[in-house]
């Protein structure tokens, strides 16, 4: 049985407060302001925006949310402040030790389940976006599959948030001025060995807007040390830095948090991006 508690990673819930809460309320005002056709005016001369309205105007979709948050990102950032101050006040709400244990095994065992190869691809995907949402949240939210850009020339796996306030995605940001206000994240459910056609790939999904940080989330490496050169050679030519996570990288953080040791897991995705870094 999965624990309740589980549901402080349930991106579907995390939206419904943004989007009602944060960004219908802006859109009010914003409204009221330009005096747009939204505007009601009541018997007694108030002016008002009803939500209902605006809910029509602008539906909640991934997609909308994520084009909203790129435009105004001081409501965002403010939506952040929110989620920080109410896990302070409500501790109690997040996942105890015995939870994250419990979800950290069964993600393990998920993950060994799944055969490399096209016909598994699918699951694989799915099974990337929880992984990545139960090791990186908060630092990355709200996860989109198949992102879509260049007007649906390409597409992206999954593009997730970088809400980092501390840690190696803070750092990469803030310290090292290395855009990754996005990240975006390519899943190979290869049985063979990944090579230059996938980091090319996810190569061309930088931009200054969207960032130049990505993870490549592959199932085994028989050299990883080339695939590593191969990362640094990508980075030295100025065309992003790309950091692999293969299963045996994902089931040991994996289990760090199952030992209670999920600090850890920051210290490792720092050594892993210093390992492209530092030639």
């Amino acid at each position: 049985m999965v624990p309740k508690a589980i549901a402080r990673y349930d991106i579907a819930h995390d939206h419904n407060e943004y989007y009602n809460k944060f960004v219908i309320e802006y859109l009010q005002t914003e409204h009221l302001t330009a005096g747009s056709s939204l505007v009601t005016t009541l018997k007694n001369g108030k002016k008002r925006v009803y939500k209902k309205d605006l809910k029509a105007a602008y539906p909640k979709t991934k997609q909308r949310l994520y084009e909203f948050s790129r435009e105004h990102p001081e409501v965002l950032e403010t939506y952040r402040e929110h989620l920080e101050r109410a896990e302070k006040e409500d501790l109690s709400s997040a996942l105890s030790s015995e939870d994250e244990q419990i979800l950290a095994e069964v993600l393990i065992e998920a993950l060994k389940s799944i055969q490399p190869g096209n016909k598994m691809a699918s699951d694989f995907h799915n099974l990337v976006i929880g992984l990545m949402e139960f090791l990186f949240f908060p630092n990355l939210l709200c996860p989109i599959k198949e992102q879509e850009i260049h007007q649906g020339r390409k597409r992206i796996d999954i593009v997730m948030e970088n809400g980092a306030r501390a840690g190696v995605f803070h750092r990469l940001h803030n310290i090292r001025h290395l855009p990754c206000s996005f990240v975006p994240i390519e899943c190979k459910n290869y049985g063979n060995e990944i090579s230059n056609p996938e980091l090319d790939q996810l190569a061309g999904r930088f931009s200054p807007n969207r960032g130049k940080f990505g993870i490549l989330c592959c199932r085994n490496f028989q050299d990883r040390s080339l695939f590593i050169e191969r990362c640094r050679d990508t980075f030295k030519d100025d065309r992003g830095l790309i950091i692999p996570l293969d299963d045996a990288t994902i089931i040991r953080m994996l289990i760090y948090i199952s030992d209670g040791q999920r600090e850890i897991i920051d210290t490792e995705l720092n050594q892993i991006i210093n390992e492209v870094w530092i030639a």
